[in-house]
């Protein structure tokens, strides 16, 4: 497939993918709900990408959401036009949903509102610069908001998943406020979100790759099942993948930086 609405670039078992829609706030039209099925396939079919870093092209705005203008003027809908073939479009956008298991990074800057929480929601790490507001607008225009923040119940506390949702456009989440909520992780120079990202997505690729995505599985399906069912799913997948990860550690360049104890040697 060629990219219209996304850029995407491989180096060093690093996956840096671009959302790329600056002029329209970065939003996401059909052609990208595409694009994002394709790429999460790719990538979780390319065994040499170890990491994936999700980012938005620089403008005022991470994502807004769905871009309303172009399902207007060019009579589309984001929906199948089958009642009963209809997902949630959204679920093409994120990772998991894609069934893709490589760890992701998401940088955010800026705006980032509503639908942007199909990739917020679905990441592993998520960091944002000092200028970045989350909030989800759809109350204020009329419309139910369950989607994003039944998903955002995953990364923060029921009352602020609340607040955001009701107050609609009226009030955003500052960068600082995430960190204290726990919707990121980390707040960063805004000229150095993007560099951050990759520093973190530098030593997340340089570990086994068989250890890293059986970890980020068995975490997010576990999301979805009783706590001792998880748990015992969790046991079998280290039965299965600790075998491969320990045999993609390079014990010697590890002995050689100190970071296996001398009685494990």
């Amino acid at each position: 497939m060629e990219f219209e609405t996304v850029l995407l670039e491989k180096e060093n078992h690093i996956a840096t993918v671009t959302i790329n829609r600056p002029d329209s706030h970065n939003s996401f039209t059909k052609r990208m709900l595409e694009e994002f099925a394709y790429l999460w396939k790719a990538i979780s079919d390319d065994d040499d990408i170890h990491c994936v870093v999700l980012r938005a092209a620089k403008g005022k705005a991470f994502s807004t959401g769905a871009d309303v203008k172009v399902t207007q003027q060019e009579g589309q809908s984001l929906m199948h036009d089958n009642l009963w073939s209809a997902r949630d479009p959204g679920d093409l956008l994120g990772p998991k949903h894609n069934r893709c298991w490589k760890p992701v990074i998401c940088a955010v800057h800026g705006l980032a509102g509503g639908g942007a929480f199909y990739w917020i929601n679905e990441s592993d790490i998520v960091i944002c610069s000092e200028d970045a507001a989350f909030f989800d607008p759809h109350v204020t225009y009329g419309m139910t908001a369950a989607l994003e923040p039944i998903g955002a119940t995953y990364r923060m506390p029921l009352g602020d998943v609340l607040r955001m949702t009701l107050l609609g456009n009226d009030e955003r989440i500052s960068a600082y406020t995430a960190l204290r909520i726990g919707l990121v992780t980390e707040v960063v120079e805004n000229d150095r979100l993007w560099e951050r990202a990759h520093e973190l997505a530098v030593k997340i690729a340089a570990k086994p790759p068989a250890a890293i995505q059986g970890s980020v599985r068995a975490i997010w399906e576990s999301l979805d099942q009783p706590r001792q069912i998880a748990l015992q799913t969790g046991l079998k997948y280290c039965l299965l993948g600790n075998p491969v990860g320990i045999a993609q550690v390079d014990r010697w360049s590890l002995m050689g930086q100190g970071k296996i104890p001398y009685e494990m040697r």
